[in-house]
């Protein structure tokens, strides 16, 4: 069971992996390119959707971004 679980993490951490170079491969088409993926527009809105719920928005993006950056720090 714990072989099993382990593999299923790997293979998350892997595809996470893989969607962040994506998305940082689409921002930088988008910065040279603008417009072609539309990946700055979303991440924007994405944002703007954390900013507009005021501060408990403030609070889950921080929480969101130190679960990210603890799990990829060990």
């Amino acid at each position: 069971m714990k072989e099993s679980l382990a593999k299923i993490t790997d293979w998350l951490e892997y595809f996470t992996k893989l969607g962040m170079s994506l998305i940082l491969t689409f921002v930088i088409i988008d910065v040279l390119f603008p417009g072609s993926t539309g990946i700055v527009t979303n991440l924007g809105a994405i944002i703007g959707q954390f900013s507009k719920e005021g501060l408990s928005g403030l609070i889950a993006l921080l929480l969101f971004l130190l679960l990210f950056r603890s799990r990829h720090t060990d």
